[in-house]
C-alpha cells in the first residue's frame, strides 16, 4: 500500500478537494482507495454524508498513536492506497501522517504567505526522510505571480524545480467547490471540464513520481462475470441434454 498525505501549516489552502479530487481518480484508473481524515472540522465526515454511494470511504483518525497501526491493517487488507487529510498547523496526528507517508503533497497557494507556511511541514517530512512535492493550488490561469510562487518554493526546498512542483498547477475555478458541496469530487460535477482534467493529470504526475501501477479489479470482475455466463450457459444445455435423452 501507498499513503499520501497532505499537509501544510496555512488553513485554506485546498487539502481536503485536493485529497478527495484524486482519491476519485486513482480509483477510477483502477485502484483501491480510502480516504484518511486526521482533521477534526471534518470537511471530508462532511463530504461523505452529502455523497448519494458509498463507493469511497472516509475513515476518520484523531490520534497520532492510532495513524501507524491502522495503515498497517489497511495495508494487510490488501489496500492499495491511502490518502490522508490533515488539520491546519502541524499537529502530532499530521507529523505522524508525514512519518509513515510514501509521499507528502504541500499544497500552497500562489502567495507570500502560502509559500512562507509550508517551511514546517517541509521540515518535517525532511526530518523523517519521506519523499515531498509542493502543490501549486488555487492559482490563477496565468500571471507573473505563478511563475514567482513556484521559483520561491524551489529556492525554499534548495532544489531544481522540476524535483519540487507537482504538475499541473491546479487553477481556482467554480467546479471544485461545487463539487464539494453536491457530495461528489470535481470529475464527477464537471468531468469534462478543465478543472477535472487537471486533477486526473495529478494523479497521473503522481503515479510516475510512485511508480503505480493499478491492481486489474476491473478486468477480474469482467473474466468473473464471463466466466459465470459460461457456467450457466453450460449448465442450460447440459439440463436441454438431460431433457432430451429423458424424453
Amino acid at each position: 500500500m501507498h499513503t499520501i498525505v497532505l499537509a501544510t501549516q496555512k488553513g485554506g489552502s485546498g487539502k481536503s478537494t485536493l485529497a478527495i479530487g484524486l482519491a476519485l481518480a486513482a480509483k477510477q484508473a483502477g485502484f483501491t482507495v480510502r480516504l484518511i481524515e486526521t482533521d477534526p472540522q471534518g470537511t471530508l465526515s462532511n463530504w461523505q454524508r452529502r455523497r448519494s454511494t458509498d463507493d469511497l470511504v472516509v475513515e476518520p483518525i484523531y490520534h497520532a498513536a492510532d495513524i501507524a497501526p491502522r495503515l498497517k491493517m489497511l495495508a494487510d487488507s490488501g489496500l492499495q492506497l491511502a490518502i490522508v487529510d490533515t488539520a491546519a498547523g502541524l499537529s502530532a496526528a499530521t507529523t505522524a501522517a508525514i512519518r509513515h507517508s510514501d509521499l507528502c503533497l504541500i499544497p500552497a497557494r500562489p502567495s507570500v504567505a502560502d509559500i512562507e507556511a509550508t517551511v514546517s511541514t517541509l521540515s518535517v517530512a525532511r526530518a523523517w526522510k519521506r519523499p515531498y512535492s509542493f502543490v501549486l493550488n488555487q492559482t490563477p490561469i496565468r500571471g507573473q505571480r505563478i511563475d514567482n510562487a513556484a521559483t520561491a518554493l524551489a529556492e525554499e526546498a534548495a532544489l531544481d524545480l522540476a524535483e519540487v512542483l507537482a504538475r499541473p498547477l491546479i487553477v481556482m475555478r467554480n467546479d471544485h467547490q461545487d463539487a464539494l458541496a453536491s457530495g461528489l469530487a470535481v470529475s464527477e460535477f464537471a468531468p469534462n471540464g478543465k478543472s477535472a482534467d487537471e486533477i486526473r493529470g495529478l494523479w497521473r504526475w503522481i503515479e510516475t513520481r510512485l511508480e503505480l501501477e493499478a491492481t486489474t479489479n476491473v478486468l477480474i470482475d469482467q473474466v468473473i462475470s464471463a466466466a459465470h455466463g459460461m457456467l450457466q450457459i453450460a449448465a442450460e444445455q447440459a439440463a436441454d441434454e438431460t431433457t432430451a435423452l429423458a424424453s
